[in-house]
């Protein structure tokens, strides 16, 4: 039955159909909508290849598309998943990449601009892991300015033990950057020391305003990488030295 539902979507077929095996969001909801299926096999268009996948990263973003609260996801049935690593099929090469959705299935057609080489000795998961969180990091930190001189500039990490967070973190310590990082627990905000970042919050134990303020004499910081959204956006404009910058990257409340 999912299958003919997804078939239906489809012009009328003048050559035979290929299925493989996707996990499909059937309905807008939670976890329970997530089904796994046969579907067709995509048809690469116009600047795209044909990657047989090997793994996929599952985000955030993934259980807002699946909820309905993600911009610009089609209405459902649609294969899920944003970034994945595998095989592409032209040459044989060894490939991770980004794609507003059909990442989980046996294979996607992914824009040729978004797939880069997994790197020597990465596994299958650990290349699949990369783009989203990574590139987004990387992103945060080139629109704030900071990837050309940012030793000891200070930066806040909202939600530094998440995907995203993680990742800022990581590259802040290449670029000697000064770490602000929030969470929720002392044990993830251990786990997240490991990986460099200085000045750990506990935001259930102290506004993070109020400690900003503290652990910077009263001045602030450079950057704020948010992904919060509501009064957090405002709170961490508060939390801003003269002339610094929030860069806004999600609205996870």
């Amino acid at each position: 039955m999912l299958y003919r539902t997804l078939q239906q979507l489809q012009e009328p077929a003048v050559a035979t159909l290929f299925l493989m095996k996707a996990v499909v969001i059937t309905r807008l909801g939670g976890p329970e909508v997530l089904e796994a299926g046969d579907v067709p096999e995509p048809t690469p268009g116009p600047g795209e290849e044909l990657v047989r996948v090997e793994a996929g990263g599952v985000n955030f973003a993934d259980t807002m598309a699946a909820s309905g609260g993600y911009p610009g996801t089609p209405k459902p049935p649609l294969v899920a998943g944003r970034e994945f690593s595998g095989t592409r099929v032209s040459s044989g090469e060894r490939v991770m990449g980004y794609t507003q959705w059909g990442a989980f299935a046996e294979s996607v057609a992914a824009r040729s601009a978004l797939l880069w080489p997994v790197p020597m000795g990465w596994s299958a998961p650990e290349g699949a892991a990369f783009p989203v969180n990574f590139f987004t990091a990387y992103f945060a930190y080139w629109k704030a300015g900071l990837l050309e001189d940012s030793k000891g500039a200070r930066v806040l990490i909202h939600a530094a033990a998440g995907g995203v967070g993680t990742a800022a973190v990581q590259i802040g310590k290449l670029l000697g950057a000064e770490m602000y990082g929030t969470s929720s627990s002392d044990e993830k905000l251990s786990r997240v020391q490991k990986l460099g970042l200085q000045h750990p919050i506990n935001y259930k134990k102290q506004d993070y305003e109020v400690a900003i303020r503290e652990l910077t004499n009263g001045e602030g910081v450079d950057v704020v990488f948010e992904m919060l959204g509501g009064e957090h956006v405002l709170k961490s404009v508060r939390c801003l030295r003269d002339f610094g910058r929030v860069i806004v990257y999600g609205t996870a409340t």
